[in-house]
Parts: structure tokens; C-alpha cells; sequence
């Protein structure tokens, strides 16, 4: 498995370096955001370890570009931050991140989440290549989701959306009705081994909700308060 770590400081570098070729990781390093932009395009890394103070173009700034270029756009990311940037880690989940991890950081746990993302991200690919032997659109009025292709419209309009925003719609739109925990989708989508908060939910649905009905609309995602979240259609 390649992994690109986009990291200034030489001492971790080296200590990422050292602990993940150890751990039978194929390691590219870059030191700034614009090197490490040419070097996903040429290395084409299984998944990239991003630090959010880096010279050049800054780990957010970056992590959008990914997401928004389809050559690099189903790339996983985890993210480094700095202890308490709790604003930096909410933004780079919105901006697509698959997982972040604060500094000091543990090197064992850091591989633990590297293998863990690649794992549901295999997952994810393994059930969608399985839908497409039996896939549909799901349409409720003008919102129409395409299991085969992986694409929503919106009043026949794209929607953008990263795989995992894509999960949590299919998800809810296949089960209108039915109340579910953000537990549930947390497990569900992000995967069983996932040490992550349930916030990481809220802030795909509001970012979900954003994209297709607007800033001011909940649209057809319903918050369930203390709970999590249903789908609701109520017909046009």
C-alpha cells in the first residue's frame, strides 16, 4: 500500500517513515501543499496522510482541491491536526477528510486508522461493484438517485457529492421512514472498527443537505432530536 505524507517537520517525516515502511507501507514524502498536489497526480497514492500547517497551498486548501478534481477526488485522507483545533477538524471532515488525527499522535494508532479506512474504503467499493448487478434509480419527485452510476440530480441537476455523503443518502432515501441512529450510521457507513464521534454524521448531513437543498432547508432529512435522522418524502 503507497501512502503520501504531506508533513513539513523533518523529524516526523522521518518518524512516519521509519514506523510505516516497518509496517510493510510503500511511504512518499512531500513538504509542501503544491508538491504534494504533483505528487498524488504522478505516485497515485492509496491514500494520503495530510498535515493542515504546510507551506505552499495549506492542508484544508488542499484536501478541497482533491475533492473537487476528479483524477483525485475518491482519494482517502486523514488528517493531522494540531491538539484542540477542534474548528480546523469539523472543516476538514465538511471538505471531504475520511478520518483526522491531533498531534502528539500515537504511531500505532495512526496505522491502526490508516488500515481502517482502507478497509471500509475496500468495503465500499467491493458493495458497489455488487449493486450494479442489480442497481436502480431511486426517485422521490425531482430528487433522483442513481445507485449504478453513483450519481443524485436535483431538479435535473448534478449534485457533487464524495462517496461517503453519497452512502448516507442512499441509505436513508432506501429506508424512508425508518428513524436511524447516528450510531447506526456511523457504523454503517464509516465502518464497525471506527473510532470516530458521532458528529462526523452531523456535519456529512449538513453538509449533505447543503449541496442538494440549500443552506436554510432541511429538505428531505429529518432530524430526529437525541436521536439521528429520517428520510421524508411527502409527495409533490
Amino acid at each position: 500500500m503507497k501512502v503520501l505524507v504531506i508533513e513539513d517537520d523533518y523529524g516526523i517525516q522521518e518518524l512516519l517513515r521509519y514506523n510505516l515502511e516497518k509496517n510493510g507501507f510503500q511511504v512518499i514524502i512531500s513538504g509542501d501543499g503544491d508538491e504534494g498536489y504533483r505528487l498524488i497526480l504522478e505516485a497515485e497514492p492509496d491514500i494520503v496522510l495530510l498535515d493542515l500547517m504546510i507551506p505552499g497551498m495549506d492542508g484544508l486548501e488542499l484536501c478541497k482541491k482533491i475533492r473537487t478534481n476528479l483524477p483525485t477526488k475518491d482519494i482517502p485522507i486523514i488528517m493531522v491536526t494540531a491538539k484542540g483545533e477542534e474548528v480546523d477538524k469539523i472543516l476538514g471532515l465538511e471538505l471531504g477528510a475520511d478520518d483526522y488525527i491531533t498531534k502528539p499522535f500515537s504511531v500505532k494508532e495512526l496505522i491502526a486508522r490508516i488500515k481502517t479506512v482502507m478497509r471500509r474504503i475496500n468495503r465500499q467499493t467491493d458493495l458497489s461493484i455488487e449493486s450494479k448487478k442489480s442497481s436502480s434509480k431511486i426517485v422521490f419527485g425531482n430528487l433522483e438517485i442513481d445507485d449504478e452510476k453513483y450519481e443524485v440530480k436535483y431538479n435535473d441537476r448534478k449534485i457533487d457529492l464524495t462517496l461517503k455523503e453519497f452512502e448516507l443518502l442512499k441509505i436513508l432515501a432506501k429506508n424512508p421512514g425508518r428513524v436511524m441512529t447516528r450510531d447506526f450510521l456511523l457504523d454503517t457507513i464509516w465502518g464497525y472498527e471506527y473510532e470516530g464521534e458521532t458528529r462526523t454524521v452531523d456535519v456529512h448531513i449538513r453538509n449533505l443537505r447543503r449541496k442538494i437543498w440549500g443552506d436554510q432547508d432541511e429538505g428531505m432529512i429529518k432530524t430526529v432530536r437525541g436521536v439521528g435522522y429520517k428520510f421524508e418524502y411527502s409527495g409533490d
